[in-house]
């Protein structure tokens, strides 16, 4: 399943009909110094990254030992809880992982298996979004970089 922009805002609002509260609870209050290994795991390298605008970063990292990609989706300036997301899509295998609410420092972790796959992934804090179409293949093809607001 790919993501768009409308399934992504179609995700929170459904998890907030349902009255998803775990979907809405901010993670444990986190530093502003928060990094991808803290949010992943030590064992977690950032393989590529991308902007949210201003407002922060969207990482991917991948962990050799497991083959397993992690995405976050950290603000540059933590705060008072705001929309964000973190998610990540194997086209190949079609799995997805993601993880979309009102957060006050980050989104996510995220996390799919994609040894020697192709992935789609993003997020978004506030309504500015970014999304990373076929990255990291392990071959010099070139990955689409989205962003919206």
């Amino acid at each position: 399943m790919r993501f768009t922009h409308s399934m992504l805002g179609a995700a929170a609002l459904a998890a907030l009909s349902l009255g998803a509260t775990t979907a809405l609870a901010a993670p444990a209050s986190a530093a502003p110094n928060t990094t991808p290994q803290k949010v992943c795991g030590s064992s977690y390298k950032t393989v590529n990254s991308a902007p949210v605008g201003s407002l922060g970063t969207v990482y991917l990292t991948y962990n050799a030992a497991n083959g397993k990609n992690c995405v976050t989706t950290i603000r540059s300036n933590p705060g008072a809880a705001v929309d964000m997301s973190a998610w990540i899509y194997v086209p190949a295998t079609d799995n997805s992982d993601g993880d979309y609410g009102t957060y006050t420092s980050y989104a996510g972790p995220t996390y799919i298996y994609g040894k020697g796959q192709c992935v789609d992934w993003g997020g978004y804090i506030k309504n500015v979004y970014v999304q990373v179409s076929g990255s990291n293949c392990g071959s010099l093809r070139e990955h689409r970089v989205t962003y919206t607001r």
